[in-house]
């Protein structure tokens, strides 16, 4: 059986995990007959943001490790507590959560910086060969920290700003449909777009599915 590091963000869309993505992920990768850990880094969130009005809270703060464990009814593992040579791959939902969170793409682009617990964990995986996939938006995550060493072949879609962010960060983009992959071979990372491309629900499943598929495979 495969066993799956699944990294949260948080719990919700605009400043945590997209739930119908880490959601999708959870359900392909069971179908797929693999173990997961779902686990989150430590540490407060960038902000709270009241989802039904779409705005910051004020004075509001949440725990990233805390709120991940809202979408795994409690089973979270942190993150530096986990050692990726004892896993087969390592996959990412999307959701601002991952630029804001996981690192700090939503405010500083390609001079972002990667959370070092995030940054630890992945540079674990991918030297020992464990094939990494992202979903939406997380792919700039791996931007920033494998672009520079190899320029690995990735997807967000095809938003022409956010690619050139990408690019900006040594990766290189490949213009991708919402529920296709991106699967860099070499880099051993497997991307798709989800919800950066689509409002369709399916297409998210669909989207996980596809990429699921392609990490098992490596």
């Amino acid at each position: 059986m495969r066993k799956i590091a699944l990294i949260l963000s948080g719990c919700g869309v605009f400043d945590g995990a997209e739930i119908h993505e880490a959601c999708a992920a959870l359900l392909a990768l069971h179908r797929a007959g693999a173990a997961v850990t779902a686990c989150a880094p430590s540490g407060p969130q960038m902000h709270v943001v009241d989802h039904a009005a779409g705005s910051p809270v004020s004075g509001a703060t949440r725990d990233i490790l805390a709120e991940s464990a809202r979408l795994v009814r409690g089973e979270i593992t942190p993150l530096a507590a986990l050692d990726p040579a004892d896993f087969d791959g390592v996959m990412l939902p999307g959701g601002f959560g991952a630029a804001k969170n996981l690192c700090t793409f939503a405010v500083d682009g390609a001079a972002c910086r990667v959370h070092p617990e995030v940054e630890s964990f992945l540079r674990g995986a991918h030297a020992a060969g464990k094939p990494i996939a992202a979903m939406c938006i997380a792919p700039v995550v791996l931007a920033r920290v494998f672009g520079s060493g190899g320029a690995p072949a990735l997807t967000i879609g095809n938003d022409v700003a956010t690619a050139a962010q990408v690019t900006a960060m040594g990766a290189r983009h490949v213009d991708c449909a919402a529920t296709g992959t991106v699967v860099d071979e070499n880099a051993r990372i497997v991307t798709t777009p989800a919800y950066m491309l689509t409002d369709d629900i399916g297409d998210v499943f669909a989207s996980a599915e596809a990429a699921v598929k392609k990490l098992l495979s490596m």
